[in-house]
């Protein structure tokens, strides 16, 4: 995902971190200075979507002006024909046991 908070404000004429803190701070979502610089100035690792519904408010906007899909930053999945244990058999199918419950009979005790 690539994310836009510094172009959606500039769209509606918030040039400043420090005051789109403020707008937010307006709306209920109180932000620190350093998590409004990490929020204005790089693609934060996670965000609540709580917070998110705040920023799409204050900026009047949807979720599409602030973050957009990168599908060329997505990597290729394995066909689904291909599954775990055919990948692994493919390595050594004789190898591979059956799992078989053993008796219960000769446990210890627990711990008193």
């Amino acid at each position: 995902m690539k994310w836009n908070l510094r172009l959606a404000a500039a769209h509606r004429g918030i040039w400043k971190a420090s005051e789109m803190q403020r707008l937010l701070a307006e709306h209920g979502l109180v932000i620190s200075a350093g998590k409004m610089s990490g929020l204005w100035s790089s693609t934060p690792a996670s965000i609540k979507l709580a917070d998110l519904d705040v920023i799409c408010a204050v900026l009047d906007c949807e979720i599409g002006d602030v973050m957009m899909p990168e599908p060329a930053n997505i990597t290729q999945a394995a066909p689904a024909e291909q599954s775990a244990a055919e990948a692994a058999g493919a390595a050594g199918a004789q190898s591979v046991r059956p799992v078989v419950p053993r008796s219960t009979r000769g446990r210890s005790l627990p711990p008193r």
